[in-house]
């Protein structure tokens, strides 16, 4: 799949948000080394800590289907900034893929690249264990 073509999937999933409390949608599309494509967006809770990101839906959706090598991910917004991962997501894309390629995206579709280890520098990892 063409990084285009990623990105679109996120863009996508903005209008599958549910966002009533911070209207703030987010999308993301998880390209998997064998090719296949999950795809997620952002779900609020009236209990803020329910709340899932869309990264975290997309790669839990990969993971639940048996997928576990993840390549890239694609991550958008509606902001004029860049739409970054948040803490968690890093954690649980570092779990699954240290060394994955993120592509953050802003509202106008503009992106910027970023590996993992870039976002999570010094991260807690399995070894630690």
């Amino acid at each position: 799949m063409t990084e285009q073509a990623l990105c679109q999937k996120a863009i996508d999933m903005l209008d599958m948000a549910y966002v009533p409390y911070s209207h703030f949608p987010v999308g993301a599309a998880l390209l998997c080394r064998d090719g296949t494509v999950f795809t997620g967006c952002n779900i609020e809770n009236a209990a803020y800590g329910a709340t899932i990101c869309a990264e975290r839906t997309a790669i839990f959706k990969a993971v639940s289907e048996g997928h576990r090598d993840f390549v890239r991910i694609v991550i958008a917004g509606k902001s004029e900034d860049y739409c970054v991962p948040c803490g968690s997501c890093r954690q649980v894309m570092m779990e699954f893929a240290p060394e994955m390629e993120v592509i953050c995206l802003n509202g106008k579709g503009e992106a910027k690249h970023y590996t993992l280890r870039q976002l999570l520098p010094e991260s807690f990892g399995p070894e630690y264990l």
